[in-house]
């Protein structure tokens, strides 16, 4: 449920800082339709190959740097589980980008394929590298550090408290999650929160200089 109710958060802070009256005059999102269309792929995959999780996934017990990057696009949670991975990452990357641009939306969620494991790994939480600080397989990490950005985003570009409370509310809720229920989707959040703030603040200063 807290799971669910994140992404919701996220997804309506999409939805405040893109503007809910302008998705029919967006152009297609291009970043959007690929991902997603890898992502369904790899299901179709695993629908047609048995050892495609085997071969694909991101244990770190199995040898093979691609896994780290194919992982992403298996799904292990079954047909609800999966759909929703679905359905999830593509609303998600479009809004980023409507929002940041396609280019910026690939970059955030290749950071989220890879930081998570290695920010763990330094900060003593995780075993190494993977799609999910807690998972070997999946795009719900990636997705939810992604979907964090546009926390951010809102958070730069209004000045209604309900809004301000909406953004604020992602990393905190995420961070209740980790602590609460060792949820590394709500740690991943605070991630993806925290290098969208770093990247705003960068871009508002080369506006500036």
């Amino acid at each position: 449920m807290t799971t669910a109710a994140l992404m919701v958060m996220m997804f309506n802070c999409g939805l405040g800082v893109v503007g809910r009256d302008t998705l029919r005059e967006r152009p297609l999102p291009w970043a959007a339709i690929a991902l997603t269309a890898l992502a369904v792929a790899g299901v179709v995959l695993q629908l047609a190959w048995s050892g495609a999780m085997d071969a694909l996934d991101a244990d770190p017990s199995k040898p093979g740097w691609w896994r780290e990057f194919t992982s992403v696009f298996m799904q292990n949670g079954g047909f609800f589980g999966g759909l929703w991975n679905l359905v999830t990452l593509a609303a998600v990357a479009a809004l980023a980008q409507w929002y940041w641009g396609g280019s910026l939306t690939l970059a955030f969620f290749l950071a989220g394929i890879l930081l998570p494991g290695r920010i763990d790994t330094v900060l003593g939480f995780g075993d190494g590298p993977s799609t999910d600080p807690r998972n070997f397989a999946g795009s719900s990490g990636a997705t939810y550090f992604l979907g964090a950005t546009l926390a951010l985003a809102l958070l730069t570009r209004t000045r209604l408290p309900k809004n301000i409370a909406l953004a604020a509310g992602v990393p905190a809720l995420g961070l209740a999650m980790w602590f609460a229920q060792d949820n590394g989707h709500g740690l991943v959040s605070v991630y993806g929160f925290v290098l969208a703030a770093a990247v705003w603040a960068v871009r508002r200063a080369a506006r500036r200089s």
